[in-house]
């Protein structure tokens, strides 16, 4: 072909062309105006313009639940069906650990086994931040418990020889009053409800202790916030508490679980429809509260877990397409880690109030045994411990003070507040304990058991067992490790 063929044939082609590279331009341009799509977006949109529809968490001036035909969830500060548990009414005034009155207040809480003629077989069992009382199932409540397989006859808790109790905590949601509840002038509490203490909800369970004629406990158990709670017993009722178990619990909280808890608060204040906390009677913060769980649940398991679960893996089309690395990425959740996470956020976010879990989780934040804490707030156990008793300890040396531990080596350095967290210890220098700790657990690390423990030795308490449990379960080891938390229960209470 010659060259003035090739030209004219080019010349030719020019407007196809010229058409094509236009249509690709329009196509670019409509790619790059579309307005995008945000199918979990939508999907929160549409939950939240469902529960402003219905008026399930409407409720009258009465604390009565409006009426309703929607049959949607239950709210998340309706308290359970009262006849699944019992009510203990304090009806006196109990001054709270930060210079608060609270005039009265009710405790729900549930019991598995026989007490004993005696009135000495009682384990009073202590929950983590978000549990109920139905701790096992009962005959009133035969659905499974938070803690079922280790409550039961043989289990760790053997009902056949110990009569358990469980409450839920003063502040929480589920039966016993906190922000939720009706004060005496028959409105809800909301952000008027007085700061807590650990030590706040443990001199309400010992009111109701009182209340059931029960002078002496068998063992205080708990796990997590609980395990706090069982430190706390004690060293408020030396006398009255033969032993303790504390689980993946801690005798301060340390800064990095502050700051875990501290971004759940501000998510959840951060939405609008908390309004400060008076929100009964309107939208509740369900979008705060399911951001606040899923940071929760980030800082419950560990990465080993997420690993093994999840991996890298994709969730599933709706279109019934097969995950596909190659399928175009967005900015919703594209892995199974996301969708788990969403989920689960979801399916708390109207379970629980949100003004509870602020109210607890701050009273997280604050314990400390450390005896310049515990003077500051002129705390003092009901035994008075010789002031030379609680100094003494301290002026030891770390190491030569638990050098006779095993359990786990010695730290190179010992926290500054060290000497400070033993001499606080003092008042359960005489209770035999026994020590739980989760190598996986980033939420309470098995450091924090680690200086319990050693605090606890410091402080002359030579009847304290301690483990070390291994696994990737993270935190939530107490709740799914049957065989060896279980089995370490079982064999200290036996």
């Amino acid at each position: 072909m010659s060259l003035i063929a090739r030209n004219s044939f080019r010349l030719k082609a020019l407007p196809q062309c010229l058409s094509s590279l236009t249509s690709l331009r329009q196509q670019a341009t409509c790619a790059t105006t579309a307005t995008p799509s945000f199918p979990c977006v939508d999907a929160h949109a549409a939950r939240e313009s469902k529960i402003l529809a219905s008026s399930f968490y409407r409720y009258s001036q009465t604390g009565t639940r409006a009426s309703s035909s929607d049959s949607g969830p239950e709210p998340p500060y309706a308290r359970p069906n009262p006849q699944s548990y019992n009510t203990y009414h304090h009806q006196y005034p109990l001054e709270l650990t930060y210079g608060s009155i609270l005039p009265s207040f009710d405790i729900a809480y549930e019991t598995w086994g026989s007490l004993s003629p005696s009135r000495d077989n009682v384990i009073l069992l202590h929950t983590g931040l978000s549990a109920s009382s139905h701790a096992a199932s009962t005959e009133l409540n035969p659905t499974e418990g938070w803690w079922e397989k280790f409550i039961g006859p043989g289990r760790a808790l053997d009902t056949n020889q110990f009569f358990v109790i469980c409450t839920n905590v003063l502040g929480g949601c589920y039966g016993s009053t906190g922000p939720s509840s009706l004060d005496p002038e028959g409105q809800r509490y909301a952000t008027r409800f007085p700061i807590l203490s650990i030590f706040d909800m443990v001199q309400a369970q010992f009111k109701l202790l009182d209340h059931l004629g029960v002078q002496k406990l068998y063992a205080s158990v708990g796990s997590s916030m609980g395990g706090m709670q069982s430190l706390a017993a004690g060293w408020l009722f030396p006398d009255r508490v033969g032993k303790i178990v504390s689980i993946s619990g801690t005798a301060r909280s340390s800064p990095g679980s502050i700051a875990m808890r501290h971004a759940q608060r501000s998510v959840l204040m951060a939405d609008p429809n908390w309004n400060n906390g008076f929100y009964y009677d309107d939208l509740p913060p369900h979008t705060g509260m399911k951001l606040a769980r899923q940071i929760a649940t980030i800082t419950y398991r560990s990465g080993p877990e997420w690993d093994q679960r999840f991996g890298r893996k994709l969730r599933e089309l709706k279109d019934g397409q097969s995950p596909s690395p190659s399928r175009s990425p967005t900015l919703c959740p594209d892995f199974l880690i996301e969708t788990y996470l969403d989920h689960q956020g979801e399916q708390f976010c109207l379970k629980y109030d949100a003004n509870s879990l602020l109210y607890i989780s701050k009273a997280m934040d604050l314990f400390d045994l450390t005896l310049p804490a515990l003077q500051e707030l002129s705390m003092s156990p009901t035994t008075q411990v010789p002031s030379s008793q609680s100094t003494s300890s301290s002026r030891q040396s770390p190491i030569q003070a638990t050098a006779a531990s095993k359990s786990h080596p010695p730290p190179l350095h010992y926290a500054p507040h060290f000497p400070e967290l033993a001499a606080g210890l003092g008042p359960l220098k005489s209770i035999p304990m026994l020590v739980l700790g989760v190598q996986s657990d980033i939420l309470f690390p098995v450091e924090q058991q680690r200086e319990l423990v050693d605090a606890l030795r410091m402080a002359g308490n030579t009847q304290v067992s301690y483990f070390e449990l291994g696994g990737v379960w993270g935190h939530d080891t107490f709740l799914l490790d049957v065989l060896n938390v279980g089995g370490a229960v079982r064999g200290f209470l036996s």
